[in-house]
């Protein structure tokens, strides 16, 4: 009796999150439900889809959350080990690039609101500060995105010698520089906006142009260039 209360093969087959996915769709499918696939199975106490709620639940019942927690947190879990965990953190990493990935095949960058929603899919679950570069080419299109520097809750510092190095490793004739803002707010620091001028007049002397610096938050985002201030 106590298998087939936590066994998924002993549930209607209308409940149990696989068949329903393929009679109905992954979209029938709940967070939880989804989750559970990933969990595979239940223990001696939870099923899998129980197990997935509590997974949740350390996410505050969130996916956009649950993508910020790390292996080591997940696995706080009762019942979810390391396996699972790193399957779970797996999925949400795909869904992030997935999102990236539309972005990065347009044919080019043409709005700050544009690439900040780029930006924000890339830096959105960093808890600590991230310094970022995205690298455009004589066409606006992106040809290469990377975290340059990483930092404490409280701020980064970002070298413009690597920043220009690695221009001209990827043959970029534009940048737009980025980081985040665990804390939320949008507003440039003195720092921000000191750094921001020592790249874009030492990106001057090879003919490189600095177009933006973008902060992102989970509030949204911050345009040096459609403030006026670049």
């Amino acid at each position: 009796m106590q298998e087939k209360k936590y066994s998924i093969k002993f549930w209607a087959k209308d409940d149990r999150p696989r068949e329903k996915l393929l009679s109905k769709g992954p979209e029938s499918l709940s967070d939880s439900e989804l989750l559970a696939i990933l969990i595979i199975n239940g223990n001696k106490e939870k099923s899998a889809v129980e197990l997935a709620r509590d997974v949740l639940k350390l996410g505050k019942d969130s996916l956009h959350e649950l993508g910020k927690l790390s292996v080591r947190e997940i696995t706080k879990v009762k019942g979810i080990g390391e396996a699972k965990a790193i399957t779970i953190a797996a999925a949400l990493e795909i869904g992030r690039r997935r999102q990236a990935i539309t972005f990065v095949n347009k044919n080019s960058v043409n709005s700050s609101n544009e690439i900040a929603g780029f930006l924000q899919s890339k830096l959105k679950d960093y808890q600590h500060e991230v310094f970022a570069v995205v690298f455009l080419n004589r066409a606006n299109k992106i040809n290469h995105f990377e975290i340059l520097s990483e930092g404490g809750i409280s701020g980064t510092v970002a070298d413009p010698r690597i920043i220009l190095k690695r221009a001209l490793e990827e043959n970029a004739v534009s940048l737009v520089l980025c980081h985040n803002h665990p804390s939320g707010s949008l507003k440039p620091s003195k720092a921000d906006e000191e750094l921001t001028r020592k790249i874009k007049e030492a990106a001057r002397y090879f003919d490189i142009r600095v177009t933006d610096h973008i902060i992102v938050s989970e509030n949204g985002y911050y345009s040096f260039a459609d403030d006026g201030i670049l």
